[in-house]
């Protein structure tokens, strides 16, 4: 399975990013997909997911109200819709998925295939 995200970029404190992750090669009946994060220095940490049907999905708490995950499955993309965005959004985004499942998951550890990642900088 390949991953490519794609839509990072370079805005402004309070402006918008959408972010989008192809997957393309191995298929599944179903999959779960996340995103995460990465600032410098820091450990990669969970932003959101959703699951197979796009019924479900959760987020952190430190994007809750202003990013949304949304799927598309017949484009076998995944979205992330990221308004008010803050300094504290600069990250690599990673893209990953979990194959077979149904039901979302919010550990790293659970994600079988991760996406190369995109750059998202927020300035002040």
């Amino acid at each position: 399975v390949q991953l490519q995200a794609s839509g990072g970029g370079l805005v402004q404190a309070g402006g918008s990013l959408r972010l989008s992750c192809a997957a393309s090669g191995r298929t599944f009946s179903s999959y779960a997909m996340g995103w995460f994060r990465q600032a410098p220095g820091k450990e990669r940490d969970f932003v959101a997911a959703i699951s197979w049907s796009g019924g479900s999905s959760y987020y952190a708490d430190s994007v809750k109200g202003r990013f949304t995950i949304s799927r598309d499955n017949a484009k076998n993309t995944v979205y992330l819709q990221m308004n008010s965005l803050k300094p504290e959004d600069t990250a690599v985004y990673y893209c990953a998925l979990k194959g077979g499942a149904v039901v979302t998951t919010t550990l790293e550890d659970e994600y079988d295939y991760w996406g190369q990642g995109t750059q998202v900088t927020v300035s002040s």
